[in-house]
């Protein structure tokens, strides 16, 4: 039996009677287990991304003794997961929500405009760079043009390839930023107001249109619950901690998806900006 600390976005799914699940994909330092109705529970390795829906684990590596071929199904409930021999006992929970004191409208351009600085010299780009749909979405979010926006951001749902499409972990940004950094502004129940809107949008049909890990993310965020590495840059932006190291792990760790989360917070951020004005 494995010790885990479990994201609080898990309690459904970890606190009711056993359910079985499946297994959607496997590597050396994470398992994704889906339960149905955008309930994906990622058991993550020491050292590895933190996502919201995480339970993380001392582990240095999640190898099955024989291979992936081992990991047929999966069970979870009882404050308990199992999968392929392995039994995770959930022994702490750790909150995904980050909480920020009022911030004002000078430091979250600042901080917004040094995390714009890392994410021109970073390597990787996001998959839907260049394509119409991001750029439009981010200036009706700025505009405030809540019937054009909503359309535009359903319109990424599930677009791109891979277990979170570019589109999904983009929106996933923008939501955090406009809830989280906008809420926190003063006026910010414009910005969190928008992401009410956008989130119920980007999630009303995510189980049908995009693929259930990135369905869960997009619940999550809609809720404001972060990645650890996602959290961290947030409160470098707040000026909590210093952005750029948290900035370089998420473009480091996230890969394309770190690209596509650091473009959907800068873009969220621009929103909350413009959105919160009296």
């Amino acid at each position: 039996m494995v010790p885990g600390v479990a994201s609080l976005a898990l309690l459904e799914v970890l606190r009711g009677p056993l359910r079985p699940g499946r297994v959607l994909a496997a590597t050396g330092s994470v398992i994704y287990l889906d339960f149905g109705a955008a309930q994906v529970v990622a058991l993550t390795a020491a050292g590895a991304i933190c996502p919201p829906n995480a339970i993380t684990l001392k582990l240095l590596a999640l190898d099955p003794p024989d291979g992936t071929a081992a990991l047929d199904g999966a069970w979870a409930g009882n404050d308990r997961v199992l999968v392929g021999g392995l039994e995770v006992q959930i022994r702490r929970w750790w909150d995904p929500c980050p909480v920020f004191a009022p911030l004002s409208r000078a430091r979250l351009d600042h901080g917004v405009t040094a995390l714009a600085r890392v994410y021109a010299t970073a390597t990787t780009r996001p998959g839907l760079e260049g394509q119409d749909s991001p750029a439009a979405l981010a200036a009706r979010c700025a505009a405030g043009d809540l019937a054009d926006a909503v359309e535009l951001a359903e319109s990424l749902v599930g677009l791109g390839p891979g277990l979170v499409p570019s589109g999904d972990s983009m929106l996933c940004g923008l939501l955090l930023a406009l809830r989280l950094l906008g809420g926190a502004t003063a006026g910010g129940t414009r910005p969190v107001w928008f992401a009410d809107w956008l989130g119920a949008a980007v999630t009303g049909y995510a189980e049908q249109r995009t693929t259930p890990l990135a369905a869960t993310l997009l619940h999550c965020a809609a809720r404001g619950q972060a990645a650890e590495e996602v959290s961290a840059v947030l409160h470098g932006i707040a000026g909590q901690e210093p952005v750029e190291p948290a900035a370089r792990r998420l473009l480091t760790v996230g890969g394309a998806s770190g690209a596509e989360l650091t473009w959907g917070l800068m873009a969220g951020c621009a929103a909350a900006l413009a959105l919160s004005l009296p």
